[in-house]
């Protein structure tokens, strides 16, 4: 990151913490957490304990940090190396990114950026002006993004609430201040699982390892009687409202099911699960007991956007409500070819322009690396 860029988001992230205290606090049991933070342009710090707010913006003021994390793990020692920290239990968090659900709209809001010489354009299979095939991808979620990303979030809770009985007082909602949600499971008996545990949850969740027999086709002669109503409750529901559609088509489709064989049903299952009732959860979050994660109303470095906890995930907007940075005019040199709106304000496209926007624009686009501090 060149200098004056890196002195920017150093200046924007820290008149935005100082101006948002109140939006930044410690989590319950705090001392039995590990924190974390990273700087721009440098690497991760870990094993830190802080015990109370004061404790946590003298941090960031003094050391004025990219992005700040914090376990879902509970330990006696969170200081400690991760050999001695003795764990107790840990938060169970879902994580569902815009990028893992396949949109048809995701190719229409990114670009690339050749690693070779930084050309930035639009996606094409090599760099349009030194050929190279070493490209970094950029995207800009749109709202069609962020609405595919509601939709999974929603059917998560579904699951969480009526498959696993949790009750909804004990999950928690957040964007993670780019392009998803985070879903915290907190004071559930689920808190106690290892690892291993968890990935049993993550099969059941993304519907993965579903097998013919569980739904309707036994091994030696498969009735009608046997295969799933939409009207069953958890899976066997969701299976027989994907597979049937309505109620008045059971029956011709269960006859095909059987003709086509059971090797064909297992088949039709696994797309399900992949590609239409499976929750699309990243599972090595879930599954990670020691995982740190980006603390509650701090900026993420790679939007300048904060992550925000959602009370009402189906209102919520994150390009305006999470957009906290202030509007002072920014002098930056542009390069986005892809537009993006913030703040009900559209912006871009650009093509290497000096222009003035609202410094949350200007942060923006600099951690997408679309931009630089026009220099003086």
């Amino acid at each position: 990151m060149l200098e004056n860029d890196l002195k920017f988001l150093e200046e924007t992230f820290k008149q935005y913490y100082f101006d948002h205290f109140d939006l930044i606090h410690v989590p319950d049991r705090s001392k039995e957490r590990e924190y974390g933070y990273k700087k721009f342009n440098s690497g991760m710090i870990r094993h830190m304990s802080l015990k109370t707010d004061k404790d946590l913006h003298l941090m960031l003021m003094t050391n004025v940090p990219s992005d700040v994390f914090c376990s879902n793990g509970y330990y006696s020692f969170p200081n400690l190396p991760m050999a001695e920290k003795d764990w107790k239990e840990a938060d169970l968090i879902f994580d569902i990114d815009a990028k893992d659900l396949n949109l048809s709209c995701r190719k229409d809001h990114t670009c690339m950026k050749c690693v070779s010489c930084a050309e930035i354009s639009l996606v094409q299979d090599t760099c349009p002006k030194c050929k190279s095939n070493k490209l970094d991808y950029v995207s800009l979620p749109c709202q069609n993004c962020i609405s595919g990303v509601k939709k999974e979030v929603l059917n998560l809770m579904k699951i969480l609430t009526s498959d696993l009985q949790i009750d909804d007082k004990n999950i928690r909602l957040s964007f993670s201040g780019n392009e998803g949600f985070h879903v915290y499971v907190t004071n559930s008996s689920y808190n106690q699982l290892g690892s291993n545990e968890r990935r049993d949850l993550i099969d059941y969740i993304k519907f993965q390892s579903a097998i013919p027999e569980r739904f309707g086709f036994p091994k030696n002669n498969p009735s009608r009687a046997s295969f799933p109503d939409l009207g069953d409750p958890g899976w066997s529901g969701r299976v027989a409202k994907e597979l049937f559609g309505s109620k008045s088509k059971r029956s011709k489709t269960i006859t095909k099911v059987i003709s086509d064989g059971k090797v064909a049903y297992q088949q039709k299952l696994e797309e399900m699960g992949k590609n239409s009732i499976g929750v699309k959860i990243d599972s090595n979050v879930t599954s990670d007991i020691h995982r740190i994660f980006r603390l509650e109303g701090s900026l993420n470095s790679k939007s300048g956007l904060v992550k925000l906890v959602c009370e009402d995930i189906e209102k919520f907007n994150p390009y305006t409500e999470a957009c906290l940075i202030d509007d002072q005019p920014i002098e930056i040199s542009a390069n986005s070819p892809i537009k993006f709106r913030l703040k009900n304000t559209n912006f871009g496209p650009y093509t290497d322009e000096k222009i003035s926007v609202p410094k949350y624009a200007a942060a923006y686009m600099i951690c997408k690396g679309l931009a630089s501090i026009t220099s003086t």
